[in-house]
């Protein structure tokens, strides 16, 4: 019998999750008199831990497909993916866009470097691309004061027929807290609203939080760019997924695997971190880091046993963790255990009590984990 720990990722909750999306986008649209923008579903990081096969088949009504890696761009169009499909990060070496070019992929344009790969390459088709500004974030785009050379030098390839659209976009480093977006949408909009082509600037957070600036119109066409709200995560600490309509697309389940009785002063797993205050029983759980669980996750944090709340207890090991069964005295060896997901506490509020993110947690389950999809 394989060990009991499993994964399951919904279908159906990725195309809840994306409806939930295009709604909050149309609503916002229809207030402020314009048109929705489209979307482009961030499915990088083998889709955030959930599969590419199972993100495109989720998101097949979403206008375009986005991601980082080569190979998982390959597989969207093997698994039928017949849209726009976005290099978030772009190529990063000229036969890479070979397979652009054989794929019909759009990508992203952010150094000079790139610009010049272009220049000497020999497509059967136009490439269209994103030429992307740095305002403010520091990671990757053109500077504001390199970025309408650079646009001009887009658009003189566009001329010689390597390159098919140009738009324009920028990545905002605190969506997600009380800084916001304004600073670096105003460098972006002095930079860049002289300049033709379609704009992307929102990620989830500013999805969610300012739709507005995504609005559409005749003369200029928008793109969204959500990705952990489309797995059913929140991009906020102070905002659960739920309170956007979003359902969990990934959910960890094991079993308990042996009991244990407590005295008081007994201690619990490596560094007897935990010592009990009083009798007590534990459960031992078939899942630990070498899982992708997080190790640092502390005692107290949430574990569902046989629907019923509980916490974890003492220090996570390779693979096993510890939980109170106090709250569930009927439980023994083989009661379901959910770690998170659909039955069980969000990825969230594991990933809290771990400090870190839910991305992290969602990104890190391992391969030894069986993932079963839940249509």
């Amino acid at each position: 019998m394989p060990r009991p720990i499993s994964a399951s990722v919904s279908v159906s909750a990725l195309a809840h999750n994306l409806a939930a999306v295009r709604r909050h986008l149309d609503q916002t649209a229809a207030a402020a008199s314009g048109l929705p923008p489209s979307i482009w579903a961030v499915i990088k990081a083998n889709a955030y831990g959930h599969g590419i096969e199972q993100a495109v088949a989720g998101f097949s009504k979403a206008q375009g497909l986005a991601m980082l890696d080569l190979d998982e761009a390959v597989r969207c169009r093997e698994a039928g993916w017949g849209g726009p499909i976005l290099l978030l990060e772009g190529f990063f070496n000229p036969s890479d866009l070979d397979i652009v070019d054989r794929y019909h992929l759009s990508t992203t344009v952010h150094n000079r470097e790139q610009l010049d790969m272009l220049a000497r390459a020999r497509l059967s088709r136009r490439v269209d691309i994103m030429l992307k500004l740095n305002s403010g974030m520091n990671r990757l785009g053109f500077s504001p004061a390199a970025y309408a050379a650079a646009h001009e030098r887009a658009m003189l390839l566009q001329q010689q027929g390597t390159v098919g659209s140009v738009g324009k976009m920028t990545h905002f480093a605190c969506a997600d807290g009380p800084q916001g977006v304004n600073e670096q949408l105003g460098v972006f909009n002095s930079v860049t609203h002289k300049l033709p082509g379609a704009i992307s600037v929102c990620n989830s957070a500013a999805t969610l939080r300012f739709a507005e600036i995504a609005v559409a119109s005749e003369a200029q066409a928008h793109w969204v760019r959500p990705g952990i709200c489309l797995y059913g995560a929140s991009p906020f600490a102070d905002a659960e997924a739920a309170s956007f309509g979003l359902k969990p697309a990934m959910s960890l389940r094991s079993e308990i695997i042996a009991v244990q009785e407590l005295k008081a002063g007994d201690s619990v797993g490596y560094g007897a971190i935990f010592r009990a205050e009083r009798s007590m029983r534990i459960g031992i759980v078939a899942c630990g880091y070498a899982d992708g669980y997080p190790r640092h996750a502390a005692t107290g944090t949430p574990v569902v046993v046989a629907g019923i709340r509980t916490q974890l207890v003492g220090r996570v090991s390779m693979d096993m963790l510890i939980v109170d069964l106090g709250p569930i005295p009927a439980a023994g060896v083989g009661t379901p255990v959910s770690l998170w997901g659909e039955d069980g506490p969000s990825v969230d509020e594991v990933a809290e009590a771990a400090g870190t993110i839910g991305y992290e947690l969602l990104c890190a389950l391992a391969p030894r984990v069986p993932v079963a999809r839940d249509v």
